[in-house]
């Protein structure tokens, strides 16, 4: 076999379907638990390039676990989860942590929820439900608050930030960080574009609002300098898009030939605005998100977006917590996990 595993190898292997792999590696629904894991470790056994580095897990699975990912005192049992949403359904951090809750099961460690409302990012104040004593660290999602993220970072708990506030001229949390790979195919869909005939690409979405959407902006900035490509600032839609995004586009005298989305929500909120105004897509503007959110399967037509494999990045998660448990002294990490750029209908390269 070459050096390369592909999905299909693995499927070979087990005598499963591509489909079925495919699957088990997303994290996606209706697959059995047993397959899932039949899947993972056959992934791992053959190098699959998205879960090389999870081969200490598998040795922590088959029983080599060690006390110092378990904490000092068998009290500290739990991973604290701190969020300003409500994370189900669709966002891709559900996804993720179904898979990051299973592994921390496995490992005989709770993970508990706790919403931080607005009262307590303008008071700096912790959520009720957060014993701190009881807690082996604090993992965010959608926390994007740089002041108070700094405050959790000076609570003495090991943090782990999945996403993060924007860090619009450099800024960095004292903390590891874990990102979804957000550059190399923001920039492959603006050369494709470019190649397919576009002369002209705008982005719609608050660039400022985390560092994924700031890096994909980025790469769309970077992309298009690259291609030679001029961007309107007309064609660079940062405000709050889900409240007048129809306007904001009636408004203006001219579209580009495609529009990159911070999001999968964000493209969608803008073909509907698209529609309504009596435009076609892809034949009068191609669409772009980023999630391979469910809805991006099931829009009209089906949305070309970049997929975030979230079993990977639960893996990533885990293995950032317990190395920094077993090392506190460890330097901070920022640990991107690939991404797959997929085309559907809503591209002329479908």
């Amino acid at each position: 076999m070459g050096q390369r595993v592909t999905i299909q190898d693995i499927a070979d292997e087990l005598g499963l379907s591509r489909n079925t792999v495919s699957k088990a590696l997303n994290n996606s629904d209706g697959l059995a638990d047993a397959t899932r894991d039949r899947v993972l470790r056959k992934a791992m056994e053959m190098g699959y390039k998205q879960l090389a580095f999870a081969s200490s897990l598998m040795a922590m699975a088959q029983g080599e676990r060690p006390h110092t990912f378990l904490g000092a005192s068998p009290e500290k049992r739990e991973v604290a989860l701190f969020s300003t949403v409500y994370l189900q359904g669709p966002h891709f951090a559900s996804l993720m942590l179904d898979a990051f809750q299973r592994e921390l099961s496995q490992l005989g460690i709770i993970l508990n929820t706790h919403r931080v409302s607005e009262e307590d990012i303008l008071k700096h104040t912790l959520p009720l439900t957060f014993d701190r004593d009881r807690s082996l660290a604090i993992v965010c999602v959608e926390m994007f608050d740089r002041s108070y993220d700094e405050m959790l970072c000076s609570l003495g708990v090991p943090t782990l930030f999945v996403d993060g506030p924007a860090r619009l001229h450099g800024e960095n949390l004292p903390s590891d960080q874990l990102y979804m790979e957000n550059t190399s195919q923001i920039q492959r869909v603006v050369h494709d574009l470019a190649a397919d005939g576009c002369t002209s690409i705008g982005f719609i979405g608050n660039w400022e609002h985390c560092q994924s959407f700031f890096e994909r902006y980025s790469a769309f900035q970077l992309g298009t300098h690259m291609e030679g490509l001029e961007v309107d600032p007309r064609h660079c839609i940062r405000q709050n898009y889900a409240d007048g995004i129809e306007k904001i586009l009636a408004e203006n005298n001219s579209l580009p030939d495609a529009f990159i989305c911070a999001n999968d929500f964000v493209a969608l909120d803008a073909m509907q605005a698209l529609r309504t105004l009596g435009y076609e897509i892809p034949r009068d503007v191609a669409i772009v998100g980023f999630d391979d959110s469910a809805e991006s399967r099931r829009s009209i037509p089906p949305l070309t977006t970049v997929h975030i494999h979230t079993q990977v990045m639960a893996y990533a998660a885990i293995e950032l917590l317990r190395s920094r448990l077993e090392e506190p002294s460890l330097y901070f990490r920022q640990v991107y996990t690939d991404t797959e750029l997929i085309y559907r209908a809503s591209t002329k390269r479908a």
